[in-house]
């Protein structure tokens, strides 16, 4: 069991990045299909990063270099705790304080432009946690256990008897991917910003770090939907593989479909898909299990 961890972790650290990395590059493929371009290179994303690790170094303040060096630690760390196997609260809990490191260091620059990127980040953690919450709650009361390694070794698949909350952690993906209509605080499209939100005042070395972070973040979301199908079988995991991968280019085709609209509309709609898809499926996993 520990060999399979330390296995897991691994693979995690070396193949997260080039997993997400690899997603974005295909990101922006299929979007310029959508759109009628040709696109960038599948690879243009670790092109993009090589080159800001290349550029000058340059920070507005002492401080924000810090706070993105702890966003980055925690994401990464995560990530570590949940393919490892360990405990789903734990799991989130470093996900939202990684999180919370991105907000401070957006503040910490001193530009209104970053400062308000950081507010309506704050608002999309908001608006998503309540969801985030249920869907770990979800898992405990299906299968008896917050630990990842119990949940993916359990006897059944978790989608049917979860599937309001599958659906609703699906929907909140476009709020933590950042993704149109919810991109509130930053955006991948150049053509939205004039200004790139709560990385604003981000340059060189410093986004090169929050970029290779997005990727594993990403990666790590994406695990939460393989969770939902893992059952301890090879076709568990390849079922669960296939529609991590089918989920991720749904938002991509979500992004592509709409236009940015209001944080309100990002909010309200959040916490109503976490009552209406999150409670009544707690609510049934009460009753039935």
């Amino acid at each position: 069991m520990i060999v399979k961890a330390i296995i897991s972790v691994v693979a995690f650290l070396v193949l997260g990045p080039f997993v997400g990395g690899l997603l974005a590059g295909l990101d922006r493929k299929l979007s310029a299909k959508m759109q009628r371009r040709v696109g960038p290179p599948v690879l243009q994303p670790f092109y993009d990063v090589g080159k800001l690790f290349q550029k000058e170094k340059q920070t507005p303040t002492r401080f924000q270099d810090f706070y993105v060096l702890l966003f980055v630690v925690f994401i990464i760390a995560s990530g570590v705790l949940f393919f490892m196997g360990g405990d789903l609260l734990l799991v989130i809990f470093t996900l939202t304080i990684g999180a919370a490191f991105l907000i401070i260091a957006a503040y910490s620059s001193n530009s209104p432009y970053a400062e308000l990127g950081a507010e309506r980040e704050l608002l999309a953690m908001m608006a998503y946690e309540p969801m985030v919450l249920i869907t770990v709650i979800g898992f405990y009361m299906y299968g008896g256990s917050f630990k990842v390694s119990e949940i993916m070794a359990a006897d059944n698949m978790a989608f049917l008897p979860m599937i309001g909350i599958f659906f609703g952690w699906v929907f909140i993906l476009t709020l933590k991917f950042r993704k149109s209509p919810f991109d509130l605080s930053m955006s991948h499209h150049a053509h939205q910003e004039l200004v790139r939100g709560a990385t604003t005042e981000f340059v060189g070395r410093t986004m090169g770090w929050v970029e290779i972070s997005h990727w594993y973040e990403n990666v790590f979301l994406l695990g939460f939907v393989f969770l939902f199908f893992a059952n301890g079988t090879a076709w568990g995991w390849i079922i669960g593989i296939v529609v991590a991968i089918l989920a991720y280019f749904f938002e991509v085709f979500i992004d592509n479909c709409f236009a940015r609209m209001k944080w309100q509309f990002a909010f309200k709609s959040a916490w109503v898909v976490a009552v209406v898809l999150g409670m009544i499926n707690l609510f049934v996993l009460y009753i039935c299990f």
